[in-house]
């Protein structure tokens, strides 16, 4: 059963960069699959913020292209976001998942608890 853990900071100053890492255990991320990272903003819906599939490709949610960037290592199992020139709009839960299907992450697939980003200065 695949298990994943996100951890960063909970805060980040406006303009700053956040980054978060999402430790995977139970799988490899090399294996198949679309290692995602998705964010609920208050009072939102969740929203796709891009993912890395299995093979290395890089997908991201077209408004965040510019300031998202996915890596990963593989040494680890491991995905890391980065999300640069925040403002408090970027504030949310942010999930790390194991998607079956680019840009979407159902109940069905596997989910970490995710992590509270506030930003504010």
């Amino acid at each position: 059963q695949v298990q994943l853990q996100e951890s960063g900071p909970g805060l980040v100053k406006p303009s700053q960069t956040l980054s978060l890492t999402c430790i995977v255990s139970g799988d490899s991320i090399t294996t198949s699959g679309y290692w995602s990272w998705v964010r609920q903003p208050p009072g939102k819906e969740p929203e796709f913020v891009g993912a890395i599939e299995y093979n290395g490709n890089t997908y991201y949610r077209p408004s965040l292209k510019g300031r998202t960037s996915i890596s990963r290592d593989t040494s680890k199992n491991r995905f890391t976001l980065q999300l640069s020139s925040v403002t408090p709009e970027d504030t949310g839960r942010y999930y790390c998942a194991r998607a079956r299907s680019l840009g979407y992450v159902g109940p069905n697939d596997s989910w970490g608890l995710g992590t509270q980003v506030t930003v504010s200065s």
